[in-house]
């Protein structure tokens, strides 16, 4: 049975939720864009069953989290200070992160900068980047098969410089009709995407976020990935927060390599890593791009899984998820 909790501190407050036994092996989930922490209730329920402690927060900007309304608010030092501080309000030293999406970033540099509160780390869909994720260090990693640079010169990447260049027409698109937005954005993965450019090459030469047209189309939900409940979470959330913060996300590359330059080791992690690839997932296209390769070169002890979903693939394929999980955590930390 999940149970909500608040971490308040002078600085932030972070809202998570936790289920399972308290002396249990904690697992600590992060969720990324544009998503809220009971996207892991799969995840939470599986695992608290089989003894583990589990916990999923409300990132910054989500859900009954702290929201600011300055863009370096939403910078990677400062939600990795969340995080450590949220182990703090749990009384424990270490924990098994797992992230997803942005999550990721968030668990690749917690380990970076912090690798004494980590047992091991998993994430799902976005890999390392010890340099930093932002579009300098994931531009030149592109597969220019797929993305002449004459045509796209920032590849799949488009869309994060038009969060700098047009952030808040992005902002108004997205919050224009919030059911629409989710609906859209999550679907399931189309295998018929490989070798084809992905639609968030094409922002800025289109006018912005589907098509330039300034709201999501109305397609009716997918429900391998988003349920009724699901929606309805999202529409209550991001109807009360909208979608600055999670936006504010992408608004700080500069900030976010300055910070990945004081990462400890030079970037090296030697803990156990696993990286689960989303097959169908062509915006973070791991598979048939370099995108994966920093990864490989700064991780000393890593495991590769493919997932044949696409990027959402917590929701549409959990059990997949649930198995290399549960594998990896047997194999490589006795649990």
């Amino acid at each position: 049975m999940e149970q909500q909790s608040i971490c308040r501190t002078s600085r932030n407050t972070t809202s998570y939720r936790t289920a399972g036994p308290q002396d249990g092996t904690l697992i600590i989930f992060i969720h990324g864009w544009p998503e809220l922490s009971f996207m892991w209730h799969k995840q939470m329920d599986y695992f608290s069953n089989k003894g583990y402690y589990v916990v999923a927060p409300d990132m910054r900007g989500y859900g009954n989290s702290s929201v600011y309304n300055r863009y370096e608010d939403y910078c990677m030092e400062e939600i990795v200070k969340d995080m450590l501080q949220l182990l703090q309000c749990l009384n424990r030293p270490n924990a098994i992160w797992i992230g997803h999406d942005w999550g990721a970033p968030v668990v690749w540099s917690i380990a970076s900068h912090h690798p004494e509160v980590c047992r091991a780390i998993a994430n799902l869909c976005v890999p390392y980047y010890p340099n930093g994720f932002a579009p300098e260090n994931l531009i030149p990693l592109v597969n220019r098969d797929i993305y002449p640079l004459d045509s796209f010169p920032a590849g799949q990447w488009d869309y994060q410089l038009y969060y700098t260049s047009h952030f808040e027409e992005g902002q108004k698109a997205f919050e224009a009709d919030i059911s629409r937005t989710f609906r859209a954005f999550m679907r399931s993965g189309n295998p018929a995407g490989e070798g084809k450019p992905g639609p968030t090459a094409t922002l800025q030469q289109l006018g912005g976020w589907f098509g330039g047209a300034g709201i999501a189309p109305d397609v009716p939900a997918d429900p391998a990935v988003l349920t009724t409940e699901d929606l309805q979470e999202y529409i209550n959330a991001f109807s009360k927060n909208g979608f600055f913060g999670p936006n504010a996300w992408y608004m700080n590359a500069e900030r976010n390599i300055k910070y990945a330059q004081q990462s400890v080791n030079g970037g090296v992690l030697s803990l156990p890593v696993l990286f689960l690839h989303a097959a169908y997932d062509w915006i973070c296209d791991t598979l048939h791009s370099k995108l994966a390769d920093p990864m490989r070169t700064f991780c000393t002890n890593l495991r590769e899984e493919t997932v044949y979903s696409g990027h959402w693939m917590v929701q549409e394929k959990p059990d997949d998820v649930n198995r290399f999980l549960e594998n990896w955590m047997q194999q490589e930390l006795g649990l």
